[in-house]
């Protein structure tokens, strides 16, 4: 990685006009593959408004090499990943490959790209997946929400559009329409090709303009869609559905990508929602009226730049009598941004956050490389150089000049996707009414004065080894486990501890509470004191509730690491835990159990997992049930306290861009209150759970139906848990079986996975489809129909290769952000063999034998298993 986001970029455009972007770095072996068409949704003629994301969807399918299934098959036999998406203004196709294998996936990916086939039968077929698709998008809120929104903000312009398309044009696209399509916006001048590896960047370009360089395809005049001129006046519009919170989005129209009001925007977005000390984060979070709440601003064009376009919204989740004050609040809030201006503090928060986030992106290949083909589809690709010193540049002034220009409350449009029974009004008098809140005072919250430094201690006084890349410091009651990763400055900080079992119903929750009620706030501290400290040391303190252990962290700049792990201390060891406090946060996560039923991915596992283990320990919500947390009050929160405060032991991760022994260094006295703390000690009973097999099923009135199946499978420290793994690995993912059988064969559904659930002390095997409710029954034949052929045969030499390449492979590449690399340690040592596991991460996949899958799928019995099902009423 480097400094500067293209620091070592090699540019080259080609005589036919392809764009190649290529940049060295070295953080891991690996090699991340994008092409970046610039067509996309804000192209499409509306007689044809959808057939981007069909395209998309069709490239999956062959070429004269490859049949379908083929590329994502031979991918994985490359030990990669891929995938794609479509947005406004471009087409995105990507992979991920251990760098040894680059130029054999990159041939791939430009072959997918000039050559696609487009069979007629594949087309159907893909289109009843795609319209399951559609169907899956309408039932969740937020993406109806969201599109509604740019609807009413937007007269003319193409943003208005429902961006998937809507089932009765979809249906009738022809093999033809979709070929025609390809032809004249998939051209050598609208495609820029971009590798991040740590491969020479000289060979690359050389490998890439020879696979790119005989493409040949004429030019193209697109029409260009309408724009808007007048502003739209402020509407509302009420959506009412089967789900349990009210759903607010609020916006207003913003600018394109380039425009000079744009950083400014997005400060202002973060001064309002970004981390809990932002201005509605403290006013609305915080106090407990709504669920969640979030700003952001977006800029994008059409793929030739003519019809520049923005949306700034702010979106809340609360119950439906919230939503009026919720309305209120946010536009007397930006009443006072507008007619005051944020403070200097405010501004430079924001700013450290954005920072912060934006090293941390480009840590990543893939989002590297994406991140450099997209400022190239507009236009110059060096303007990543320039994001940072525009950020930096954002003044309060500016900030309050773009709410004037931008951010009128008179002028908002809101969508409020509402439940069917609520008796809310929401219409245009309302929210007009609601705009005209006058500024609210926001009282400023001066820094917090920095902890006192923990006395000195000897750092050697400690036993310290090497592992496996890990520094290891052990004393009584604390492991501290430190790795050196990258050059971003900034450290990665985590304190676990082991999580006990749950044993009654009725305490599922309780850690998820504790834990939220921690981060409210110090003795010495407020809550929102406490998050603007993090917050200003370019982090935000966030907590963890696994299966087998609790976690709180942070990520910082480097220089406040100290800083960061007094605070951290402070948090774990003298936490506020008032009543108002607790009482507030019970009630969002109340809020949240309930909002559980609205999704119909998490929904249906909640289900199957409540089934298997009967509400107790792993079948016991993480986050806790309705009935579970109405009974928490504030005592039996501080008690919890007082029993975690005993727990041990403790384990520390700390990962960055700093000598493992320096880092220790810093390290080790701020956690001198910690040794010695508590003796090891076992928290969960030894022993596999029992599983409790049959089905659960609730009703939801949405446009598909789930189905999540679970059979035995093995833990998380049991040796046959490779062999599960290659079992998903060869199920699932994109050229699976499930994948390939249930949606590209039968088009039964968008949605169908495959997984090994693996915890400390059980295992299952899980799969998962959604499909329309008449076809629930189909579908459950089908699974369990493909789940006996794994039971009755081995999985065939070409199978075994790519599930086990792929799986080595990724692990391979996993490690090239530090947030990787500390999770993979923190996993490796709480709930694994200990730090061994990442000596050869790949090796013990490659190990998996055909005969070894097999017996793991003995587990398919169909009387052995348990299901979870959502689905509308009557449809079962």
């Amino acid at each position: 990685m480097s400094a500067r986001p293209t620091e070592g970029l090699h540019r080259e455009q080609l005589p036919n006009g392809v764009t190649l972007l290529v940049q060295r770095c070295r953080t891991a072996p690996a090699a991340a593959l994008v092409t970046h068409v610039r067509a996309g949704f804000l192209d499409e003629p509306d007689e044809v408004a959808g057939i981007s994301h069909v395209l998309e969807h069709m490239l999956f399918k062959g070429t004269p090499r490859l049949g379908p299934g083929e590329l994502a098959q031979q991918t994985k036999a490359l030990g990669g990943s891929l995938n794609a998406y479509t947005a406004y203004d471009r087409t995105v196709y990507y992979a991920s490959v251990p760098s040894r294998h680059a130029y054999q996936a990159s041939a791939l990916q430009a072959d997918q790209v000039r050559n696609p086939l487009f069979d007629a039968d594949e087309l159907r077929r893909e289109l009843g997946v795609i319209i399951q698709e559609a169907r899956r998008k309408l039932d969740t809120p937020g993406a109806v929400t969201g599109e509604t929104l740019h609807e009413l903000l937007y007269v003319r312009h193409r943003i208005r559009r429902w961006r998937i398309g809507h089932e009765a044009v979809l249906e009738q696209f022809t093999r033809d329409q979709v070929a025609a399509y390809h032809r004249s916006r998939y051209i050598p001048s609208r495609t820029i090709v971009a590798m991040v590896s740590d491969l020479d960047p000289s060979e690359a370009l050389a490998v890439l303009a020879a696979q790119w360089g005989d493409w040949s395809l004429p030019s193209v005049t697109i029409p260009t869609g309408p724009t808007d001129s007048a502003t739209a006046p402020g509407t509302a519009r009420r959506l009412d559905g089967d789900v349990a919170l009210a759903d607010l989005a609020i916006g207003w129209r913003g600018v394109g990508p380039l425009d000079p009001m744009a950083p400014a925007l997005g400060v202002a977005a973060a001064i309002l929602t970004g981390g809990r000390g932002a201005r509605l984060s403290r006013l609305l979070r915080e106090t407990g009226r709504v669920a969640s709440i979030g700003a952001a601003h977006y800029g994008t064009t059409d793929a030739d730049g003519r019809t520049p376009v923005g949306v700034f919204t702010v979106g809340a989740e609360c119950e439906p009598h919230r939503l009026r004050e919720t309305l209120d609040e946010t536009a007397s809030t930006l009443r006072a941004l507008r007619e005051v201006g944020p403070t200097e503090e405010e501004v430079t928060r924001a700013q450290t956050l954005i920072r912060a986030r934006m090293q941390r992106q480009f840590e990543r290949f893939e989002a590297r490389a994406t991140a450099l083909a997209a400022a190239e589809g507009l236009g110059d690709v060096t303007r990543l150089d320039r994001d940072e010193a525009d950020l930096l540049a954002v003044t309060p002034a500016a900030v309050q000049d773009a709410a004037q220009r931008y951010l009128d409350p008179a002028v908002a449009s809101a969508v409020a996707y509402l439940p069917t029974t609520s008796d809310r009004v929401f219409d245009d008098a309302m929210l007009h009414d609601a705009m005209q809140a006058p500024a609210r005072a926001i009282t400023p919250l001066a820094l917090p004065a920095t902890p006192p430094a923990a006395r000195p201690t000897s750092p050697t006084a400690r036993r310290r080894a090497r592992e496996h890349g890990v520094l290891h410091v052990a004393h009584a009651g604390v492991d501290l486990l430190v790795a050196q990763h990258g050059d971003v400055p900034q450290v990665g900080l985590w304190l676990y501890r082991p999580r006990p079992r749950v044993a009654d119903p009725m305490q599922a929750g309780l850690d998820a509470l504790g834990m939220r009620a921690l981060m409210r706030g110090t003795a010495r501290l407020e809550a929102a004191q406490l998050a603007v400290a993090f917050e200003s040391l370019g982090g935000v303190l966030s907590s963890s509730v696994g299966a087998d252990t609790i976690g709180i962290g942070t990520t910082v700049l480097q220089e406040h690491l100290p800083v960061a792990t007094r605070l951290l201390m402070e948090t774990l060891q003298r936490p506020r835990l008032d009543d108002d406090g607790i009482r507030i946060e019970r009630d969002l996560l109340l809020d949240d159990a309930r909002a559980v039923a609205d999704d119909m991915v998490r929904f249906p596992f909640q289900l199957v997992l409540g089934q298997a283990f009967g509400d107790i320990g792993y079948g016991a919500p993480a986050f806790g049930t309705p009935d579970s947390l109405r009974t928490f009050d504030a005592e039996r929160v501080r008690a919890w306290h007082r029993e975690f405060a005993e727990r041990g032991p403790t384990t520390v991760v700390a990962v960055g861009a700093m000598d493992p022994e320096h880092l220790a260094d810093l390290l080790l006295p701020e956690l001198e209150s910690l040794i010695g703390e508590a003796p090891t000690q076992d928290v969960r009973p030894h022993g596999t759970e029992q599983l409790q097999f049959g089905v659960r099923q609730a009703t939801r009135e949405r446009k598909q139906a789930a189905l999540a199946m679970l059979f035995p499978g093995p833990s998380r420290q049991a040796p046959e848990r490779y062999a599960a793994e290659v079992w998903a690995s060869i199920a699932g993912g994109l050229g699976g079986r499930l994948f390939e059988s249930l949606r590209s064969a039968r088009s039964l559904a968008y949605t169908v996975m495959a997984s090994s659930w693996q915890r400390l002390e059980a295992g299952a095997l899980l799969t998962y489809i959604a499909m329309a409710p008449e076809r629930l029954e189909e579908a459950r034949d089908a699974m369990l129909e493909e789940l006996a052929q794994f039971r009755d045969a081995p999985p065939t030499v070409e199978e075994l290769h790519r599930a086990t390449a792929m799986l080595a492979g990724q692990a391979e590449v996993a490690r090239q952000s530090a947030a990787a690399v500390a999770g993979e340690i923190a996993d490796a040592w709480l709930v694994g063999a200990g730090l061994i596991e990442l000596a050869d991460p790949g090796a013990p996949y490659r190990a998996v034998t055909a005969d070894e899958v097999q017996a793991i799928a003995a587990a398919f019995e169909p009387a052995r298993r348990c299901e979870g099902v959502v689905s509308p009423g009557g449809s079962e």
